[in-house]
């Protein structure tokens, strides 16, 4: 596949575009464009640089953001209903046993 060539007046009409619109994504930019997300990350990255900012290890684009979040609610809920599932057949079990060893048991194991 043959790399693109961009002129530098588009590399920075681009960069210029993604930092003047309030709330803008790389991802949303670079669809409007019709370039790679990370392309347009390194270009905005190396504008920044060669301006003397230093881009932020911290800094997450907001479509990355929240599809980081969105697959981290999906982790915490699949993992909520196993800790769930894994703590009835506990409660089961120690009623089972506690029927099997006296009431005195129970109640004590079961506070």
């Amino acid at each position: 596949m043959p790399k693109n060539t961009y002129t530098d007046e588009f590399r920075a009409d681009a960069v210029r575009l993604y930092e003047d619109t309030e709330g803008a994504s790389f991802t949303s930019i670079a669809e409007d464009l019709g370039i790679g997300r990370a392309t347009l990350k390194n270009w905005v990255y190396a504008a920044r640089k060669s301006r003397g900012i230093q881009p932020t290890s911290t800094a997450e684009d907001p479509a990355d953001e929240l599809l980081r979040l969105r697959k981290e609610v999906q982790h915490l809920r699949s993992e909520t209903q196993k800790l769930s599932t894994e703590r009835d057949i506990l409660r089961k079990a120690a009623k089972y046993f506690a029927a099997e060893a006296g009431a005195g048991w129970s109640l004590w194991f079961m506070r």
